[in-house]
């Protein structure tokens, strides 16, 4: 499996065991995916396309990069900037965020489109997010999407969360149009229900997975918190039950566990609905731990 994974990895403060104090790791919703996917899946290729600076901390960042057993060839160096920085602020297990980004190199990853189609092109499987178009100008956003297309009529499978965060848009407007945009070039869309509703006005997730459908995927997993998931593939459809948690500590990359699980069942394999199953105990793993890299065994997963 040869897995390539693009967006953006921040520094990230997360609250540590003493009052007031946090501590320093490095995260994005992307990034975490390949994190996961490496620990799930040592023996796979898994890769971050992203843009880091030339700084003490992006360096750092690359170290933790290949600690983490994800390769670090595509990340571009980019002069006079540097890592972003995000803090989180739990609240009986609920996140919230505060962000410092403005500089962050990552916004320029898709300045260089010969990269991207070389990276793309030594790839099986390409994943992207949401957050990576919206940190995107509209021409690099542009640049992206057109290489997406390409390395999906060259038979790459793409896989695409819409991972819905008003903030880093102008308006909900601009928002939903480029998340459709990116979902017409994926074959697998992993929306969250409820951000979907709250944006898009679906009634339920079926409503969510037949828009995503009509916009051009073949493949569509809607999560839905607590609640089953819901999937829809060519010739199947069904639904996958949730085992509830009894304490969530922090829900930090839940939904990036998750798809982290999806992408693991399905490279060995497994039929959907197991690899839906797989990632459901990942991410019921994750959120019982603090911030967003929480260390799991695979045998803890069954993978």
């Amino acid at each position: 499996m040869r897995f390539l994974s693009i967006g953006e990895c921040m520094a990230e403060l997360a609250p540590a065991s003493a009052a007031d104090q946090y501590h320093l790791g490095f995260a994005g919703d992307t990034f975490n995916t390949a994190w996961f996917l490496a620990r799930l899946k040592p023996q796979a290729e898994v890769a971050f396309f992203t843009g880091a600076g030339t700084d003490q901390i992006s360096d750092q960042m690359r170290a933790e990069f290949e600690k983490g057993g994800i390769k670090t060839d595509y990340v571009q160096a980019i002069p006079d900037r540097t890592v972003g920085l995000y803090l989180i602020s739990l609240s009986n297990g609920e996140r919230s965020f505060s962000y410092w980004r403005g500089q962050s190199a990552a916004r320029h990853l898709a300045d260089d489109p010969a990269a991207l189609a070389e990276a793309m092109a030594q790839s099986d499987t390409i994943y992207f997010s949401g957050i990576t178009l919206a940190i995107l100008d509209a021409p690099a956003r542009a640049t992206l999407m057109a290489e997406l297309r390409t390395a999906r009529e060259a038979g790459k499978t793409i896989a695409f969360d819409p991972n819905l965060r008003p903030r880093l848009w102008t308006n909900d407007a601009e928002m939903t149009s480029v998340i459709m945009e990116g979902a017409a070039v994926s074959d697998l869309v992993l929306p969250s229900f409820e951000d979907e509703a709250d944006h898009f006005g679906d009634a339920d997730p079926h409503a969510t997975a037949e828009r995503y459908m009509a916009a051009g995927a073949t493949t569509v997993v809607v999560k839905n918190g607590e609640g089953d998931v819901l999937f829809v593939e060519p010739g199947n459809k069904g639904i996958v039950p949730v085992t509830p948690i009894a304490q969530v500590v922090d829900t930090t990359a839940a939904g990036d566990s998750f798809n982290a699980g999806v992408f693991a069942g399905l490279s060995d394999g497994r039929p959907l609905d197991e690899a839906i199953a797989l990632a459901c105990r990942l991410s019921g793993l994750v959120v019982q731990g603090k911030g967003a890299l929480v260390p799991v065994n695979p045998e803890a997963v069954d993978i």
